[in-house]
């Protein structure tokens, strides 16, 4: 915004100083040519006078006299003729044979005066031709004329020039300064703004915006200032209590376990059922504690790496996919499905620390082992993006995880990533899982500048791509814990 408006202040200011200077130089041109022709229209007057005297005396040596200290003078050739065209004086090399003379003569002797017209350049060269009759009234007694110089009258307007374009200059800095600091005034506290807002919608606390600026953006920012805080004491309450809830909740819960547990010897036989739906919300309602805190964590930090660079971390994706082929290959086994791994023989180092990519890759092996069901066949492939409808462009790289089980309908897929949404393809699985992994997943994605992309397999079954950046060479490795499977949901 600033350089816009900069920009048109800069034009205008172009505009008014072209249209004073312009017809400023114009009029210099135009004063100094009139002050050339007025000279020697002056001198040619003076001839014209000796020559009028000469021709009633008929002794010419005066103004045959006169032109030769002229010439001698200014350097400016002359030539006076009488009424008959005979040579009374010609000096400096110009002769009254001479075309251009002899036209100008013949003019002067039809009693016509002639002088130059066009203004002078700094550029122009050469010389000017004037003429003039002799006599009185309608009464010609011969004619006169004048070659003269235009250099010094045009380095004259160059110096004129030189000084209106300086002052032009000088006044189109001043300018420019004041609109530098004009616009400055105004879009600094917008500056300002635009980043306390970049925070707020991060979620973080914003810096209290300071009032400057014009009147109106003052009040601006002391209403957003206030409306800061209001919605930061918001959010920051609502964090507060998920996380305090969840972690007040664990002491009952874990106390109701032991309560639980202690009862089955006492339990009788058709007592059984009624248990294991106990132990089963139990660990759900455990699970559900356990995503709710890895939400808000995620979201928090997906809050602090929108507001900075979150530079100088780095992992190699194939490692950490290959480490976790490792740990899910065999719950697949015990779930009945297949777990095949495909990824790139070098390394290929992403934005994100491992744990990060680690805690993503366990959400998405085990949605893929608990919902593609007995039978299925489930691949972890780990390469470099290579563009196509996805966007992904060859500076990333895509984790994906592919299943041919009962998939996803075009409805469900964009719901998926919504929180506590669980698909109810399998009645057996519904109580399975909080419906938070995805979720999770995608804000962790978020955070470090990547997304989560859910399409149809072909022929049957879900494929989830988690594309994450490529890391800038020369980063610093990440760092974090690999988990166990099952640590993320």
């Amino acid at each position: 915004m600033r350089t816009r408006v900069q920009a048109a202040l800069l034009l205008f200011v172009v505009i008014t100083v072209a249209a004073f200077a312009v017809p400023l130089l114009l009029f210099t041109a135009s004063d100094r040519t009139q002050q050339l022709v007025l000279a020697r229209s002056a001198d040619l007057d003076r001839f014209a006078a000796l020559m009028d005297q000469a021709a009633a005396t008929g002794d010419t040596s005066a103004v045959a006299a006169e032109a030769r200290r002229y010439t001698e003078l200014y350097g400016e050739p002359l030539v006076v003729t009488d009424t008959r065209r005979r040579t009374v004086v010609q000096t400096g090399g110009m002769r009254a044979a001479d075309p251009a003379v002899a036209e100008l003569l013949d003019a002067a002797l039809r009693n016509q005066t002639e002088h130059p017209s066009g203004a002078l350049r700094p550029w122009s060269r050469g010389y000017r031709m004037f003429a003039e009759p002799a006599g009185t009234g309608t009464r010609v007694s011969g004619a006169v004329v004048l070659r003269a110089s235009v250099g010094t009258a045009a380095d004259e307007i160059t110096r004129r020039w030189a000084a209106v374009l300086a002052g032009a200059a000088l006044v189109a800095v001043a300018c420019a300064v004041l609109a530098r600091a004009a616009t400055g005034w105004v879009v600094s506290p917008l500056r300002r703004l635009d980043r306390a807002v970049g925070q707020l919608a991060a979620g973080l606390p914003p810096e209290q915006t300071r009032a400057g600026g014009p009147p109106e953006l003052r009040q601006l920012a002391i209403g957003f200032n206030r409306m800061a805080r209001t919605v930061t004491a918001a959010l920051e309450q609502q964090r507060r209590l998920v996380a305090d809830t969840s972690h007040q909740m664990r002491n009952p819960m874990a106390a109701l376990r032991l309560r639980v547990d202690a009862l089955q010897t006492h339990l009788a036989l058709s007592g059984e059922r009624t248990y294991t739906g106990v132990t089963t919300e139990l660990d759900r309602l455990e699970t559900l504690l356990d995503d709710l805190l890895a939400l808000a964590t995620a979201e928090h930090r997906a809050g602090e790496l929108t507001v900075t660079d979150g530079s100088g971390v780095r992992c190699d994706a194939v490692a950490v996919a290959a480490d976790r082929y490792r740990l899910w290959e065999p719950v697949a086994e015990r779930a009945g499905a297949r777990l095949t791994l495909t990824s790139a023989a070098p390394p290929v180092p992403v934005a994100c620390t491992d744990r990060e990519l680690a805690q993503i890759a366990d959400i998405l092996l085990d949605n893929a082992i608990k919902y593609a069901g007995e039978g299925a066949e489930i691949s972890l492939d780990c390469a470099t993006g290579a563009g196509g409808e996805s966007g992904s462009g060859s500076g990333v790289a895509v984790l994906t995880v592919t299943d041919d089980g009962p998939g996803l309908g075009t409805d469900e897929l964009a719901l998926a990533t919504t929180r506590f949404w669980r698909s109810g393809r399998r009645p057996e699985n519904r109580t399975a899982g909080t419906g938070l992994g995805l979720a999770i997943a995608e804000q962790l994605l978020a955070g470090r500048g990547g997304r989560l992309e859910l399409t149809a397999a072909s022929p049957r079954g879900l494929r989830v791509r988690a594309v994450v950046p490529r890391a800038v060479p020369g980063g610093a490795g990440g760092t974090g814990g690999r988990g166990e499977p099952g640590d993320a949901r």
